[in-house]
């Protein structure tokens, strides 16, 4: 059976995570006084929140942690009934062990609906003796006022690219993966920092059996190189159409990038272009009207060539 990279290599204490010193430190006196308040971990996808979860309950309870633990994803079941039904019933019992309350962990938090979270809100008033909540979401905006106001609120910023860089070399070493810094930055420039999703990449590029090179990575992870889009990018701008297109359609035909991914990768690059700033602002403002078209269903190449044509003429 092979095993999943992201929870072979997932934190097992508080000591394990990476670059959130300063929400570790908080986090570590609260498990040293066993005083945990109610908690809310808001942040981008991938960068710790449910692994530091974890982390708490297993520094808490020790081996009796999934005794303590009540973990939910609030996405697949978002009325109010798992709040009043499977919630309730966990949280009125009692810990086992010394530390006196349990810990339920509610991912995807921001999913519940708002009856859900006034259902939530008053059971975290009537059972704050023997039970701990631990909100996750990633827009900590629609978690209502009453919810946030009884949590002491972390925030998990994007890792950084050397925190990030640090570790799938040790992931790799481990693994005997043969890899080159080239690699590992073109897996740090696909996943923006996204913890999860960089191991899960790697894990997809080791599969193949080759190593771990810049070409590698964007073949199996079917996103357009920087440099592809940028010579694509500055032909349209010097007016340089029937280029534009020809390269665009490699993108899209040969190698198979969405249109979703293209415009994201120009998106990226078209603050560092040596253009005056009311340009940047016009060549945004399109990126975002047609970026809007193809969520909703239009016509990737012909929306796309509509788009270096406006890059073109402006």
């Amino acid at each position: 059976m092979v095993e999943v990279w992201t929870e072979k290599y997932r934190p097992e204490t508080l000591e394990d995570i990476v670059n959130h010193e300063h929400v570790v430190e908080r986090l570590k006196a609260f498990v040293e006084d066993e005083s945990l308040p109610h908690l809310l971990f808001t942040g981008p996808a991938g960068t710790g929140k449910s692994a530091s979860s974890l982390a708490i309950a297993k520094d808490l309870f020790g081996e009796k942690w999934r005794n303590n633990v009540l973990e939910l994803n609030a996405s697949d079941t978002r009325g109010i009934d798992i709040i009043r039904n499977q919630v309730k019933d966990f949280a009125r019992s009692k810990a086992v062990g010394d530390v006196p309350f349990k810990i339920i962990i509610l991912d995807e938090a921001d999913a519940l609906t708002p009856e859900a979270q006034h259902a939530l809100r008053r059971t975290m008033e009537n059972y704050t003796e023997t039970a701990r909540f631990i909100l996750i979401c990633n827009y900590s905006s629609k978690i209502i006022d009453p919810i946030r106001s009884r949590c002491s609120i972390f925030r998990f910023p994007r890792l950084e690219r050397e925190d990030a860089s640090v570790l799938l070399r040790e992931i790799c070493e481990e693994e005997e993966v043969s890899y080159d810094e080239e690699g590992l930055e073109a897996i740090f420039s696909v996943t923006r920092g996204d913890l999860r999703k960089s191991i899960n990449l790697l894990q997809s590029v080791s599969a193949t059996g080759k190593e771990v090179t810049e070409e590698v990575v964007y073949e199996v992870s079917s996103q357009a190189k920087p440099d592809a889009v940028e010579g694509m990018l500055k032909n349209a701008l010097d007016g340089k159409f029937t280029e534009a297109r020809d390269r665009l359609q490699e993108l899209i035909l040969e190698k198979g990038i969405s249109g979703i991914d293209i415009i994201k990768e120009i998106h990226r690059q078209v603050y560092d272009l040596d253009i005056e700033e009311k340009r940047k602002v016009r060549l945004v403002e399109k990126m975002g009207e047609y970026e809007f078209r193809l969520d909703e269903g239009a016509d990737e190449q012909i929306q796309l060539e509509a788009l270096l044509a406006q890059f073109a003429s402006s």
